[in-house]
């Protein structure tokens, strides 16, 4: 008899980057493919899913304000490298036959929707896959915070923050070995040890909405499924709840 999921729908934030292949920049079909594959780890066991893409893998907006660029101008390109990767996302899932529709706060005739709530709501509900693009629509905001914001208006169970490591670490893995991973922090201690979970505006929003947050390592085969049957082990959960 297969295990109820814990979680019912989730907001599962990725990066650009999973998107990329060897080249290291753009969009890579089969990194694309493998990325719909551990997405349809959860779709399998029931769990309405919706997605948020960044564009690190096409334009970062703030590095090019850094470069000179208008940050209202460079914003908008980011936002709209999100939509290509969205739009690279769903063909991805449906190739694998995993239904998926995408709401884009820059509405695109004949290509994109417009982000509508409700309707958001019962896309979830009859088990397709909801992929938000172009960010919230307006400059300064990151995709983090988007995540945060469409989690909040879905009613989702949890924000999902798919990373290179399991979990948040008391330093950076990749440069410390004896670095300690946690598996469950309070919003409060997570600010007090200045752990970068997510942006400081995405942050408060989850904290202020009591809006879990659950850092992973998106690549790993089966530990996305794992989390959904409760299984947190290689994942750190950030809750206002304390230990």
């Amino acid at each position: 008899m297969a295990t109820k999921p814990v979680f019912k729908r989730v907001l599962l934030k990725l990066s650009g980057e999973m998107l990329k292949g060897p080249s290291g920049y753009g969009i890579d079909p089969e990194a694309t493919l493998v990325a719909a594959r551990r997405i349809q780890e959860a779709v399998k066991r029931g769990v309405q899913v919706a997605i948020i893409i960044g564009a690190g893998n096409l334009f970062r907006g703030l590095a090019g304000s850094r470069r000179g660029m208008d940050r209202s101008t460079a914003d908008n390109m980011g936002m709209l490298a999100t939509a290509m990767n969205a739009l690279a996302m769903r063909d991805a899932l449906e190739s694998i036959g995993v239904a998926a529709e995408i709401q884009s706060a820059f509405a695109i005739s004949g290509i994109l929707k417009p982000f509508d709530q409700r309707e958001a709501v019962r896309l979830l509900e009859q088990g397709k896959v909801v992929l938000f693009a172009a960010g919230t629509g307006h400059p300064y905001f990151t995709t983090d915070t988007t995540a945060a914001l469409r989690a909040c208006e879905i009613h989702a169970d949890a924000v999902f923050k798919g990373t290179k490591v399991n979990g948040i670490y008391t330093a950076d893995p990749m440069k410390d070995p004896n670095a300690k991973r946690y598996e469950k922090i309070t919003f409060a201690d997570a600010l007090a040890q200045r752990l970068n979970v997510m942006d400081s505006t995405a942050f408060s929003l989850c904290q202020d909405n009591n809006l879990k947050i659950i850092v992973f390592k998106f690549g790993e085969e089966g530990v996305l499924g794992n989390i959904m049957d409760g299984d947190l082990s290689a994942a750190t959960l950030v809750t206002n709840q304390p230990q």
